[in-house]
């Protein structure tokens, strides 16, 4: 049986779900401290301007560290409401938003306190989506090493272009701007839709 380590993040990278879909099981990490400039709370989208980042306001401050099963949303800020009419101009016309966006749709109407929540809720919707049964499991405590696990821990930095170059899909704006790669999985899920898995498992990670 083969695990991997992750972090739990923002409708996660193409790059993560390459790397989950060739594992048995996932143990996400809930024990590091929380970092700015990371997927545990951005994720990026093709836009009608291009590469879009969705940042989820969060309340935290470097002076004092907080791990990241504790860092709170900052729901003083309608970022929910932002972040979905985002979604909604960006996808709207691709072949699969209907058959997807009301399971999406109750991430950005319903109040999640931690970005963790959050995070989990979301990890749910698209494991529902992709028809992806994976055992998940949670750190009980920090390590900088795992020697049983796949490490892709790394995968949560969002400024470290890490990915591979994977096989273009046809993306809603491809004519305008050209292909991008390693979107959230929400550009691969309303684009090719019931085939996003059989494309995230021909993929190579590292």
């Amino acid at each position: 049986m083969t695990s991997i380590i992750l972090h739990p993040t923002y409708f996660p990278t193409i790059e993560t779900f390459v790397a989950l879909v060739n594992t048995d099981s996932v143990t996400f990490e809930v024990y590091d401290n929380y970092q700015k400039q990371t997927y545990r709370n951005r994720c990026y989208i093709y836009a009608a301007n291009g590469k879009l980042q969705l940042s989820i306001p969060v309340i935290y401050t470097q002076k004092n560290r907080q791990l990241y099963q504790e860092v709170k949303i900052a729901n003083t800020y309608n970022w929910q409401d932002i972040h979905f009419k985002s979604l909604e101009s960006a996808y709207r016309t691709s072949p699969f938003y209907e058959f997807y966006i009301d399971d999406i749709k109750p991430l950005y109407t319903t109040p999640f306190d931690s970005i963790l929540e959050f995070n989990m809720a979301c990890f749910d919707v698209i494991c529902d989506a992709l028809q992806l049964d994976i055992t998940i499991t949670k750190t009980e405590d920090f390590k900088k090493e795992y020697k049983e696990n796949t490490d892709g821990r790394d995968l949560v930095n969002a400024k470290n272009e890490t990915a591979l170059p994977f096989d273009n899909y046809m993306q809603v704006f491809n004519a305008k701007y050209g292909y991008i790669n390693n979107l959230s999985i929400l550009d691969l899920l309303f684009n090719e839709g019931p085939s996003a898995l059989a494309y995230l498992e021909a993929q190579h990670y590292k």
